[in-house]
């Protein structure tokens, strides 16, 4: 039974993505959606099971398994912008499909369960950049996290754009949206990491997603806790924080608490076991 018990999250995580998996697979005629869905929670959860079995490389597995899976399959060979631009352009055709229903499920109201799980393990431009040197900060966090709002905007103004001015052929346009979106962000984000010596500087400061991600995860369910017991201040937690997250304190308005991704580094990092 305690055994069972160590793998309640997991088997938790591939339960809610089955659900979705079945629900869409149903409502939609469309068996693609069981086969996502089943898929990523699959990936999840085996990436949860190697954490509890003390693997130190799980997060960077369910990295790659969903975040090739995402980039490579889903945007090069189906052809499917599931960036932001993506996200608009099917919200205005009008259409519940595609990149409309991965916003909904993994960055508008997943996080409400999960909160930034999406960035720690699943996003393909993370995926890349957490193979740069700077996996800890070492600097102190910047007051430029305003520029995501700039680039949210400018995305929402650029498919505004098209559909304003009767662009032909948007479907094709916004592939190579993808394309380009996807080099500008990896060239931005890497030269941030290297000027801030900070992996995860594009996170914090530029990626118009967590315009939706960041409110939403203040109420998430799964979150690190502190437990105060145990707990000796010896501060390695926000030492190895690649977000700048205070775990040692379990409100819900901690220091950069709608930042944390689940990483888990904290707690692997405890040396009194109290997260």
């Amino acid at each position: 039974m305690k055994n069972i018990r160590k793998y309640l999250y997991p088997i938790l995580i591939l339960i809610i993505f089955e659900a979705v998996a079945v629900t869409l697979w149903l409502t939609k005629n469309n068996l693609f959606y069981l086969f996502n869905f089943s898929y990523i929670g699959l990936s999840v959860s085996l990436g949860m099971i190697l954490f509890i079995r003390k693997y130190k490389h799980a997060r960077r597995i369910v990295q790659l398994l969903v975040g090739l899976y995402m980039l490579v399959y889903l945007g090069l060979i189906c052809n499917e912008n599931m960036q932001i631009e993506g996200f608009w352009y099917y919200l205005f055709t009008g259409v519940f499909e595609a990149a409309t229903i991965h916003y909904a499920v993994a960055k508008i109201f997943g996080p409400l369960i999960f909160g930034r799980g999406w960035c720690g393990y699943a996003c393909w431009t993370a995926m890349v950049l957490d193979f740069l040197p700077y996996k800890v900060p070492a600097q102190p966090r910047k007051k430029i996290g305003w520029i995501r709002y700039i680039t949210f905007a400018v995305s929402l103004i650029f498919v505004a754009t098209l559909f304003l001015a009767k662009a032909g052929n948007i479907e094709r346009i916004m592939f190579w949206a993808f394309i380009a979106g996807n080099i500008v962000y990896y060239g931005i984000g890497i030269i941030l990491a290297f000027a801030f010596k900070d992996n995860r500087a594009f996170c914090k400061y530029i990626c118009p997603i967590t315009v939706f991600l960041k409110p939403m995860s203040y109420f998430s369910m799964l979150r690190v806790q502190c437990n105060k017991d145990l707990c000796v201040n010896c501060g390695k937690c926000k030492q190895v924080c690649p977000m700048d997250v205070d775990v040692t304190d379990n409100s819900r308005s901690r220091k950069n608490g709608t930042e944390c991704i689940l990483c888990m580094e904290c707690v692997k990092n405890c040396p009194k076991k109290a997260l």
